[in-house]
């Protein structure tokens, strides 16, 4: 149930929340369909895989980010919060767009390591994928919520989508770690 009535919500709240279930339902789409298609005969001017790394900075700093948000939230200093969040928020786009480009313009790396270290790997690999095919509604939902100051709604989802994009931002760094040496 919603803390605030409905005058004080704000006006766009609406029109910000179906945007959210738009993108909630196209990201799933675009990341699906970026394996359908593919541009090899695009060439980057650089080695291509330097994307991953990028990605695996842009996930180290979000991850960074997000903790300093949460002892930002904790001690109460909410403008530093929203700044952290704010830029969590751009470098996950930016990482989502590094992504979309790199893998439809790559080659699939396969995993090379064998015996235990390749179980873990796919082990980690799967959890890191299942949860970030499932986080964006939940981090955009909860940011919306915090935009709009539904903070209740805010704190009761954060509890949920927060260890979650944390975890998937942490788990992103430890993939391309244990893949990397495997690029062509």
């Amino acid at each position: 149930m919603n803390s605030h009535s409905d005058s004080n919500i704000p006006a766009n709240f609406k029109k910000l929340r179906l945007f959210v279930i738009i993108i909630s339902v196209a990201l799933p789409l675009i990341v699906a369909g970026m394996f359908q298609f593919k541009f090899t005969s695009f060439t980057w001017p650089f080695d291509v895989h330097v994307l991953p790394l990028i990605n695996a900075i842009l996930n180290a700093a979000s991850a960074v980010l997000l903790i300093a948000a949460l002892v930002a939230a904790k001690n109460k200093n909410i403008d530093l919060h929203q700044k952290m969040i704010y830029s969590a928020m751009f470098l996950s786009l930016l990482f989502l767009l590094v992504y979309v480009l790199y893998h439809i313009t790559a080659e699939h790396t396969k995993f090379g390591g064998e015996g235990a270290v390749k179980y873990v790997y796919l082990i980690i690999l799967a959890s890191h994928i299942i949860l970030a095919a499932i986080q964006a509604p939940f981090v955009l939902f909860a940011f919306l919520y915090g935009y709009t100051g539904q903070i209740e709604k805010h704190k009761k989802l954060v509890k949920f989508s927060f260890p979650i994009w944390l975890y998937v931002s942490i788990t992103g760094v430890i993939c391309y770690l244990m893949i990397s040496p495997y690029y062509l």
